[in-house]
């Protein structure tokens, strides 16, 4: 699978770094057609990657999961292997259920999204510390824009 991913070409790391990802997921209808977004920033808070999918008939949680899948699928690209376990990652969300859930104070409990936990428990195994943040919509404008651009693509 190709992941539609924008990447500066002059942009590798080696050294102990840290990154933001701002990401979203949205579907027109509950399911409908979906789509994810991201947007993933350095520390000095220049994007260095922008990830936007569309994703078929899908549900709202399906599709904010996928956003992050897609985003650390990307960063794996972008960051060698060996400085993985070196590199902090901040996620931020606006969805609530889903720093929740991965924050373990909600359980994850619908089948599909059980699978999209663990999906994203793999793709984030490699990097060293990673946290979760649920944000106000109004600042995860970015992403959402991507999302929307990727539902519209897909209808």
């Amino acid at each position: 699978m190709t992941l539609p991913v924008s990447l500066p070409s002059r942009a590798r790391y080696s050294e102990r770094m840290k990154f933001a990802i701002h990401a979203d997921g949205g579907s027109r209808g509950n399911p409908g057609p979906a789509g994810s977004g991201a947007v993933i920033r350095n520390e000095g808070g220049e994007i260095v990657l922008t990830v936007s999918q569309f994703l078929g008939e899908r549900t709202n949680n399906y599709a904010e999961y996928e956003a992050v899948i897609l985003a650390f699928h990307a960063l794996q690209k972008l960051v060698p292997e060996a400085a993985r376990s070196s590199t902090e990652v901040t996620v931020k969300m606006d969805s609530e259920l889903v720093v929740k859930q991965v924050n373990k104070e909600y359980k994850v409990k619908h089948p599909v999204l059980k699978e999209q936990f663990a999906r994203l428990g793999d793709a984030i195994r490699s990097f060293g510390v990673v946290t979760f943040t649920h944000v106000p919509r109004a600042q995860n404008s970015d992403a959402d824009a991507l999302a929307n651009d990727a539902m519209d693509r897909g209808s």
